[in-house]
């Protein structure tokens, strides 16, 4: 164990080992190999990470926003050149396939190259002769020290959500990455320093509950995202917000996909099955639940034979569809709400308990897993899941699915797969979601548009990237000016000018 890695944090530009006591492991998910060793970081350590990005902060702020641009003009360049090397770092550390881990990373560049577009974002607002010789403008000003949570589920883009346009609009930041995989996320920031983010401005610090309480209470920083779990972001919200901070929370889902008989059969079959089992289901926006429409409810055998051609194996192996999911506890959580399912008395239609991974043995997997006939008030329904596990309902008619989809505590994502346009604009426009798919199964917006979700997916009123997020990391100045022409000379100053 002495030959393990220790990663290290970043505090004031250099990459320091902490002094703590307590370290946790980095466990490849498809072998058990410890891959590295991840500091919880000390109490000291986070208030020096802090203090680090408040004194960066007095000439960050200043610093031109072409420059700022420039910077992440170059770091998506980074990113593009290092694409495979991150998407294996990745791979190992979380367990998706290679080719979810480079999207994983392309998401997040994809936020990254809108930050190199600062100057069109941060613009104010004018407006000339409001009164007489008076104008009025805005200006968005920065706040201060900003701070990032980010989830084990996707440890490349998430984070390049945060800290980019934090900075970019004159923020300095604080990084918590998830303590089960930080490798892919340091050497993320790792290439933001050689893009030419100056000494402070980005800091990272790991840790676990203690960590991110501290985040939460510190006076000095301003703002926090998050992005995890109901649990951890409700807690995360009000601990913020009590602490006067500006706070947004993307948190727990339960996605609904809504299939109507006129749907087409071939891609919405194949839709489903990379929605419900990609990234072996821990997708906050995967599509978990199938809501078929009258006719729709008899392609249940369709569905679970496309399921049962995926093959689950270790994300570096090719071929590959579903992955080990991420720790031996997420193994169990499923398992026993597979179990759950079962007594509840729905019908386990596909049962992936215990796949069989030749040379894998010892990883956590989990295969493609159906139930039907599921009524709320199961377990299975009631809970997020978070692996590859598809629950199915069935109405009879469009508006028993949205009353369905609109009754259920969570906002985040939801789909509709039709070949009508009425049905289809029907649905966009009565059902209660934040991100709506219309034959898209998991419709995450490009960064020109916000990340948005309602109800219980939600906390905090502005999105994690896009134009709401320019709003969430700064301040609107609202300032009116008038200004008059003086042919007294006067105000105490002699502006003759000598030209002896």
């Amino acid at each position: 164990m002495s030959n393990t890695p220790r990663i290290p944090l970043l505090i004031d530009g250099e990459f320091v080992q902490s002094t703590t006591s307590e370290w946790r492991d980095v466990v490849n998910p498809a072998t058990q190999e410890v891959l590295a060793q991840v500091p919880f970081a000390t109490s000291a350590e986070v208030d020096a990470a802090v203090a680090s990005a408040q004194a960066a902060f007095k000439t960050w702020k200043k610093t031109p926003i072409g420059t700022r641009a420039r910077i992440f003009l170059k770091y998506q360049q980074l990113i593009r050149e290092h694409m495979a090397e991150l998407a294996a770092i990745l791979t190992a550390e979380q367990g998706k396939t290679l080719p979810d881990a480079e999207g994983d990373v392309f998401r997040g560049l994809e936020v990254v190259e809108h930050a190199a577009a600062i100057g069109n974002l941060q613009l104010g607002e004018l407006a000339n002769n409001v009164a007489n010789g008076v104008d009025t403008y805005t200006l968005l000003q920065p706040l201060g020290v900003c701070a990032g949570i980010t989830p084990f589920n996707f440890p490349a883009m998430i984070p390049l959500w945060m800290f980019p346009m934090a900075i970019a609009t004159g923020n300095t930041f604080v990084l918590k990455p998830s303590e089960q995989d930080p490798m892919v996320t340091m050497r993320l920031v790792e290439l933001a320093l050689e893009a030419g983010i100056p000494k402070g401005v980005l800091n990272v610090v790991h840790g676990g509950p203690d960590v991110v309480n501290a985040i939460c209470d510190h006076a000095d920083i301003k703002a926090v995202s998050f992005v995890g779990s109901t649990k951890v972001g409700t807690h995360v919200y009000n601990r913020a917000s009590l602490a006067g901070k500006r706070v947004q929370c993307m948190m727990g889902a339960k996605n609904h996909a809504v299939v109507l008989p006129d749907a087409n059969k071939e891609q919405t079959l194949n839709a489903i099955a990379g929605a419900a089992f990609g990234a072996a289901g821990q997708r906050c926006m995967a599509a978990s639940t199938l809501v078929l429409v009258g006719e729709a409810r008899n392609w249940i055998p369709e569905i679970v034979e496309k399921a049962k051609t995926l093959k689950v194996n270790a994300g570096t192996e090719a071929g590959t569809d579903v992955g080990p999911v991420i720790s031996c506890a997420a193994r169990a959580r499923i398992e026993g709400l597979i179990a759950a399912g079962e007594q509840d008395g729905a019908k386990l239609d596909l049962d992936g308990r215990n796949p069989q991974v030749p040379g894998f043995e010892q990883g956590n997997f989990v295969g493609p897993t159906i139930f039907s006939g599921v009524k709320p008030g199961m377990k299975v329904y009631d809970e997020e899941i978070f692996g590859p596990v598809l629950i199915i309902l069935d109405v009879e008619t469009l508006d028993e699915a949205i009353d369905l989809i609109n009754s259920n505590p969570n906002g985040n994502g939801t789909a509709v797969f039709t070949q009508s346009g009425a049905a289809a604009r029907k649905f966009q426009e009565e059902i209660d979601v934040g991100q709506v798919g219309i034959n898209v199964p998991i419709p995450v917006p490009v960064p020109l548009f916000s990340f948005t979700g309602s109800r219980a997916s939600k906390l905090g009123d502005l999105g994690p990237y896009g134009k709401q997020v320019v709003l969430f990391y700064t301040q609107t100045k609202t300032v009116t000016a008038r200004w008059f022409d003086d042919e007294t000379l006067g105000h105490g100053v002699n502006t003759t000018i000598s030209l002896k």
